[in-house]
């Protein structure tokens, strides 16, 4: 008899543990993201294995949307080639992938206007705080939904480039 509860104790607690809330990290098996492309008029954003488009998804802007970044505070995303250079587990907006702004002529642009370029340009989610925020909302960065970005965290490595277009 005692055996018999044993088992059944340890059913009950490994049915339990299996219960926990699901992973924000997922695998991808798929073809390797080569590139990403963003449509800042269009507010999409495209993963694309050479000339083959993988996945597109709706994006949302910093709250000024149009023109390329000049200064820190602007609440512009950036226009131009960039690279994909950093990931954040532990974001604030769920999950994160920094994106090399400011590059070396974004920082000369800002110099000679005497501004700060700013950076922590990201892709992320929208977090706890912004699941239903509508329109353009973030300081500069691009967002998408939080398991949007799941499968974006999963796909896009770190040295991918990025092209934001106006």
């Amino acid at each position: 008899m005692h055996v018999f509860r044993l088992i059944a104790a340890l059913v009950v607690v490994a049915v339990v543990a299996s219960c926990g809330a699901p992973s924000k990290f997922r695998t991808y098996k798929g073809p390797e993201v080569t590139h990403v492309i963003v449509h800042k008029s269009a507010r999409q954003m495209e993963l694309w294995h050479y000339n083959r488009l993988l996945r597109s998804y709706r994006v949302q802007l910093g709250g000024a949307p149009f023109g390329h970044k000049q200064r820190e505070w602007d609440r512009r995303t950036p226009e131009g080639d960039y690279i994909i250079d950093r990931r954040n587990p532990n974001s604030r907006f769920h999950l994160s992938l920094g994106i090399s702004y400011p590059n070396e002529e974004d920082v000369a642009r800002a110099e000679a206007n005497g501004w700060r370029p700013g950076g922590d340009i990201f892709i992320h989610g929208q977090g706890p705080r912004f699941q239903n925020a509508r329109g353009d909302w973030t300081d500069g960065c691009i967002a998408v939904t939080d398991r949007q970005m799941e499968d974006i965290y999963a796909m896009v490595r770190d040295g991918t480039p990025i092209r934001i277009n106006p």
